[in-house]
């Protein structure tokens, strides 16, 4: 599952505002837990939170909260229940106002991707401190620099894969390798 995940998505450039949104949301659910815990959970998540769907997530209420914090086919923590559900508002908010979640993603890293060549993997960067201080200046909540930094790694705004992996050079917006894994 974690190799099909580094080999298939991880890293890959994400311009799909919904799918950007999404991969924001389970990053938020992923904060101090491993991230094999978010994925085993991902259908999961997929279902409990109305496919992503922001429109759909945006009107849960209370008692949409009090089903999420007793289902487990999700992480339940209530905090992050809360914020994924703020978040879908703030995500709407952004389109009323004519922007686009993708849009203003990928123009806060206008190099992107921006790829390390050090072969070390960072926590979170300057880079990803402005990321968050602009998502939460839009509403947005959990998504501190490390969370911020985590999803722009799994969306490819920053390619960590190590130098040497196959997937570093592929990684860079316009090719999608077959992994070295598959058949």
């Amino acid at each position: 599952m974690m190799m099909a995940y580094h080999d298939d998505e991880w890293g890959q450039p994400v311009r799909d505002s919904r799918m950007l949104w999404e991969m924001l949301a389970l990053e938020s659910f992923q904060a101090g837990l491993s991230w094999r815990t978010v994925l085993k959970r991902r259908a999961g998540f997929r279902r409990a939170f109305a496919g992503f769907d922001p429109d759909r997530v945006a009107a849960f209420n209370d008692t949409d909260v009090e089903r999420l914090m007793a289902d487990p086919g999700i992480i339940r923590a209530r905090a992050k229940i809360v914020a994924t559900i703020g978040n879908a508002r703030a995500y709407i908010a952004m389109r009323e106002k004519g922007e686009d979640f993708a849009t203003f993603a990928w123009s806060m890293v206008p190099d992107a991707p921006v790829h390390n060549h050090s072969g070390q993997v960072l926590a979170s960067s300057p880079l990803s401190h402005a990321m968050s201080a602009a998502l939460r200046a839009r509403g947005f909540r959990f998504v501190g620099p490390v969370i911020a930094y985590a999803w722009m790694q799994a969306a490819g705004m920053v390619n960590d894969h190590d130098p040497a992996c196959f997937r570093y050079a592929a990684c860079d917006g316009t090719t999608k390798p077959a992994s070295p894994h598959a058949g």
